[in-house]
């Protein structure tokens, strides 16, 4: 009886060895643990779209700070990782028409290399094409050949960040 008592006393002192791995999504890390400072400098912006940069900086920069664990800066100096961005692509389509043949909405779509690398040079995470897309509505006299057209509509670059930023810092961070 003891043999037993035995042996099932191992199987649970065990078993919570052999657990799933569950894990909370956003909270995990997949960067090396000498990580610990992230410079994220202004990303590149080879588009002629005025200060979308500005605006995907800004809220990568605020994503990773919202999940705790590193601490951002702008520049490169004195971080332990340097993840860089460069806008190669906005690209604006007609989705729907008025009634009289004027656009009234757009599909706006962005495309950047993202690269994070450690402070020898190793490359953390790559990808050389993130692509995002966002639909809005036209306003009252918006061309659909306008470069400033992103900076006037707010809630679609805002729209857009969010989704770049949630989307770039969770691939970082949970190796997906």
């Amino acid at each position: 009886m003891s043999r037993r008592f035995a042996a099932v006393a191992v199987v649970l002192l065990l078993l919570p060895l052999a657990s799933c791995g569950y894990a909370l999504a956003g909270r995990g890390s997949s960067l090396p643990t000498n990580i610990r400072v992230i410079g994220i400098p202004l990303f590149t912006n080879v588009t002629s779209v005025f200060d979308v940069e500005q605006a995907l900086t800004q809220r990568v920069r605020l994503e990773f700070i919202s999940r705790g664990k590193y601490r951002v800066v702008s520049e490169e100096t004195g971080a332990d990782a340097v993840l860089k961005g460069e806008i190669s692509a906005i690209t604006l389509r007609t989705t729907a028409f008025t009634q009289e043949q004027q656009a009234s909405r757009y599909e706006i779509t962005v495309v950047v290399k993202v690269e994070l690398k450690d402070n020898t040079g190793k490359i953390l995470f790559e990808n050389p094409a993130q692509t995002f897309r966002e639909e809005y509505e036209v306003t009252t006299g918006q061309a659909a050949g306008d470069a400033s057209f992103l900076g006037q509509n707010q809630n679609a670059l805002e729209r857009l960040s969010n989704d770049f930023a949630k989307t770039v810092v969770s691939a970082i961070l949970e190796a997906f």
